[in-house]
């Protein structure tokens, strides 16, 4: 099996200022050209263009944060993924956390979001995890399992998507799955993508969970984790360049 290359996303959340994509698209690049690791950036999507902008001519990809699953129509304040894209957009996070627990989106409204950004040229990060109280019910994979089981329609389409597994409660937390818990979980979700196709031995699975320096290195170590979505700190240039390195 061809050898997954590392994907470091940064979430930058609801944070964006002009000062910040300066700030954050150098660091980034800076990053990329001593990196061996795929390096994309999520930030609001007003700021997608002006991300793009600064990276022409890098490595560094961009993505939106979110995206309708629809393609057009009277939808106030939805972008649609072919917007996403024509903005500059390669990449587009669904199903996050914040987005299940604070809009009340369902895993059969994820599943369409990703086929809305596939069928768009977009590469959808589909995002999976159980909250603390599942995991301590001995229900993680029985939740994480029941997440994944609405996008099998879209993987009998394409193997072109990648899966962010992040514990719901290591999210802005300061905690973290040790590199254990999160290869138990990782190893999990491939075997259950390459039952579901013969093909998706390749597919990268990225942790997300209070993802910084000083334990990138030991995360990304295992196995079967493949990069990061990395969130508060990836609004801090040398903290976002540190996680980098110690990845690629």
């Amino acid at each position: 099996m061809t050898k997954r290359t590392a994907l470091i996303a940064g979430n930058w959340k609801l944070h964006g200022s002009t000062d910040l994509v300066q700030a954050l698209t150098r660091a980034a690049k800076q990053a990329a050209s001593s990196v061996n690791a795929e390096i994309l950036l999520c930030p609001p999507a007003i700021w997608i263009p002006a991300v793009a902008s600064a990276l022409q001519g890098s490595s560094v990809k961009v993505g939106g944060q979110d995206v309708s699953a629809h393609e057009q129509g009277a939808y106030t304040g939805e972008i649609s993924a072919a917007m996403l894209k024509a903005c500059g957009s390669q990449y587009v996070i669904v199903g996050h956390s914040e987005r299940r627990r604070h809009h009340g989106e369902s895993s059969e409204l994820v599943a369409r979001k990703a086929e809305a950004a596939f069928a768009a040229g977009l590469t959808p990060i589909v995002c999976v995890g159980e909250t603390l109280t599942e995991r301590e019910a001995g229900q993680n994979w029985l939740v994480v399992e029941s997440q994944l089981n609405a996008i099998r329609g879209l993987l009998n389409k394409t193997t072109e998507i990648v899966i962010g597994y992040e514990p719901v409660w290591a999210i802005g937390t300061g905690k973290t799955a040790t590199p254990e818990q999160a290869q138990e979980m990782h190893a999990l979700i491939r075997q259950w993508l390459v039952q579901q196709n013969a093909q998706a031995g390749h597919i990268r699975i990225i942790y997300g969970g209070s993802v910084k320096a000083d334990n990138a290195a030991a995360l990304m170590a295992q196995p079967d984790v493949d990069g990061g979505l990395v969130g508060g700190a990836s609004l801090d240039a040398e903290e976002f360049i540190g996680i980098c390195r110690n990845v690629g």
